[in-house]
C-alpha cells in the first residue's frame, strides 16, 4: 500500500493517474494502453505520473478497451518432460520479444483438466492458445474456442477434424528410420516402450496393431504406426509381450522395462517414445545389473541434458524442440495480428545422434 496525494493508503486507480497528469479519464487510458491519439508529450506526462504512483494496469479492464490482453495461453500435458520445457522456453522467449506475455498451465495428460484450464484462460482474455492436447476424449472445448474466434495452435500432436495449425515433426517417419536402425544392426525382437493409458495399450496390442494411428491426439499412435511400418516391412511378426504402454512416470517405464526384461525371450533392444522412458529403462538396467548394449541396445526420442552423460551415452532421434515452440508461438502471432488461410501444419526435421547404447544384438 502506498499514499496518495490526499494522505490516504491505497492502491492507484487510473482517475489518480489523469489527475496527477492533469488530463482526463480516457486520455490517460488511451496513454497507458497505447493505443488512440495522445501527443507525446501529453503521454509521457501519464507515464511520469503513474510511476510516481506506483500505477499497476487492470490487464483485463484493458483488454476489452483495447481487444488484446498481450498475453497468450500455454497448455501443456507434462510440465517435467524435457521436450515441453524447451519448448516452453521457445515460445516465451518468442512472445516476450513481440511485446507478449505467457500463461502456463499443466495438464498431466488429464482432459478435465485441460477443459479447465483452457476455460480459465478464455476468462483471462488471452489473445491466443498453444494446446498439446492430451491423450483421448471429445474436443468440443477446442472446438467452441476456435468458433469463438480465439487462435489456437496444437503443440506436437494433430487432432483430427480439428481447424486449427499445428507444429511438430513427423512421428511416424522418424520411429520407421530408428526401428530401420535396429533391424540393420540384426535386431529382432525390438519391443517398444512408451507412456501412455490401458486405452492406448490395447490400441497397441491389436492384431498387426490395426488402426494404431488413428490414436487421437497422441504422438504414440503414429510412432508406433512408424515401428509397425519398419517391422513388418523387414518380414517381422508383431508381438504384443514387446508393445508397452503403461503411465507416463519414470518409475511406471521402469516397471514396463523390467518386466519386457523378465521374458522367456526378452528383446535385444529398446525403443523408448521420449526422454522419461528412456532414462526408466536406464534405471531399470541398472537395478537388474542388465548391461546396455552388450544384452540389450536402448534408443530413445529426445536429446534430454543428461543423455549424453550416463552410461552408456544414449543414442537418440532428436527433435528440434526450442525451435518447435518458437515456430509454434510465431505462427499463433500471425494468427493474432489477422492472418487468414487454412490451418498449416508444420513438420521440423529430426536428426539420429548415435551414441554408444547401441549394439548388435548378443548371440544366443
Amino acid at each position: 500500500m502506498r499514499r496518495l496525494d490526499d494522505g490516504s493508503r491505497g492502491v492507484a486507480t487510473l482517475p489518480d493517474v489523469a489527475e496527477r497528469a492533469g488530463v482526463s479519464t480516457a486520455t490517460a487510458a488511451r496513454a497507458l494502453g497505447g493505443y488512440g491519439s495522445v501527443r507525446e508529450t501529453t503521454r509521457q506526462r501519464v507515464l511520469d505520473a503513474a510511476e510516481a504512483l506506483g500505477y499497476r494496469a487492470n490487464v483485463l479492464a484493458r483488454s476489452m478497451v483495447t481487444g488484446s490482453s498481450h498475453t497468450i495461453g500455454v497448455v501443456i500435458s507434462d510440465i517435467e518432460n524435457p521436450f515441453f520445457r524447451k519448448s516452453l522456453r521457445g515460445i516465451t522467449d518468442t512472445a516476450r520479444s513481440r511485446g507478449f506475455e505467457v500463461l502456463l498451465a499443466n495438464t498431466d495428460e488429464e482432459l478435465e483438466k485441460e477443459r479447465s484450464a483452457v476455460s480459465l484462460l478464455e476468462e483471462r482474455r488471452v489473445d491466443g492458445l498453444v494446446i498439446c492436447p492430451a491423450d483421448a476424449g471429445d474436443r468440443k472445448h477446442l472446438r467452441e474456442v476456435i468458433a469463438a474466434g480465439t487462435p489456437v495452435v496444437l503443440l506436437d500432436r494433430r487432432v483430427a477434424g480439428l481447424a486449427a495449425d499445428t507444429v511438430g515433426i513427423d512421428n511416424r517417419k522418424a520411429a520407421r528410420l530408428a526401428t530401420e536402425r535396429l533391424l540393420a544392426l540384426g535386431h529382432k525382437r525390438i519391443a517398444i516402450v512408451t507412456g501412455g493409458t490401458p486405452e492406448i495399450r490395447e490400441r497397441l496390442v491389436r492384431p498387426d496393431m490395426k488402426g494404431v494411428e488413428r490414436l487421437s491426439a497422441t504422438t504414440v499412435g503414429s510412432r508406433a504406426a512408424g515401428y509397425r511400418d519398419a517391422m513388418t516391412a523387414a518380414g517381422l511378426t508383431l508381438r504384443p509381450e514387446y508393445l508397452s504402454a503403461n503411465g507416463f512416470r519414470r518409475e511406471d517405464a521402469v516397471d514396463e522395462v523390467c518386466r519386457l526384461m523378465d521374458l522367456a525371450e526378452p528383446p535385444t533392444a529398446i525403443l523408448a517414445f521420449d526422454s522419461i522412458q528412456s532414462l526408466g529403462a536406464l534405471q531399470c538396467f541398472r537395478e537388474r545389473g542388465i548391461r546396455c548394449p552388450e544384452e540389450v541396445s536402448l534408443l530413445g526420442f529426445d536429446d534430454a541434458e543428461w543423455a549424453d552423460v550416463v552410461e552408456p551415452p544414449l543414442t537418440v532421434v532428436t527433435q528440434p524442440m526450442y525451435e518447435i515452440g518458437v515456430a509454434a508461438c510465431e505462427r499463433l502471432l500471425d494468427r493474432i495480428s489477422g492472418e487468414q488461410r487454412s490451418p498449416v501444419h508444420d513438420r521440423l526435421p529430426t536428426v539420429f545422434i548415435e551414441r554408444s547404447s547401441l549394439a548388435p544384438p548378443a548371440r544366443s
